[in-house]
């Protein structure tokens, strides 16, 4: 599938990426699904005993997929804070080479500076000003599909809590034709309208959790 590379992400990309998120979606803990995300992410990471291994980003080993998630938890703290594009990126460091422990504590930064955050606050991203609410969603909607991707790349349980896939199509599943039309991921994958919704939203982004 098709997404930015890591290489790429030294700016605040997300699996959303320039197509806008509107706000009229059910009513969502938006907060608590963040941490969980995490949860979720930084569990498959304990899984990781090969960090060349492919991913079902075409692009990316298992190193480039979680460098590309990390990077994006070091944008939000400055951007949160309301600094622009040219002063967060002052801010961000170059990675180690433990990036069990750069998830650890980036996730940790990143999760303090949501919780301190005023939802209806603005937030300068790449492709526009938007609230940190619309902000908060599209990381939400990035660390969880990408949790996937760890899970199937270091075959571990792919199975992702309830509560995040029901949030996470709510802001995928709008955008339907924009997913694909933003050149950041593959066509959609047909999926029967009974199939599970994980395996739903999964299609949506051009995956396949049938193989």
């Amino acid at each position: 599938m098709t997404e930015t590379t890591a290489s790429e992400t030294l700016r605040p990309a997300t699996t959303a990426a320039e197509t806008t998120v509107t706000s009229a979606a059910p009513a969502f803990d938006w907060y608590t699904l963040q941490e969980q995300a995490h949860r979720e992410f930084g569990r498959r990471i304990a899984a990781v005993e090969d960090w060349t291994a492919p991913t079902p980003d075409k692009e990316w080993t298992v190193g480039d997929l979680v460098r590309h998630v990390v990077q994006e938890q070091q944008w939000i703290p400055p951007l949160l804070a309301g600094l622009t594009l040219d002063q967060a990126r002052r801010r961000v460091d170059p990675l180690g080479d433990d990036l069990a422990a750069e998830w650890h504590t980036h996730s940790t930064l990143a999760t303090a500076a949501w919780q301190a955050a005023s939802a209806d606050a603005s937030v300068q991203l790449s492709y526009d000003t938007v609230t940190v609410l619309d902000y908060l969603r599209e990381q939400v909607s990035d660390v969880t599909i990408h949790s996937w991707d760890l899970a199937r790349a270091t075959a571990a349980d792919e199975v992702l809590d309830e509560a995040l896939i029901e949030a996470v199509w709510t802001v995928f599943e709008p955008q339907r034709d924009a997913l694909e039309a933003s050149g950041l991921f593959d066509s959609p994958v047909p999926m029967p309208e009974d199939a599970p919704l994980q395996s739903r939203l999964l299609a949506l982004t051009g995956r396949d959790d049938r193989r």
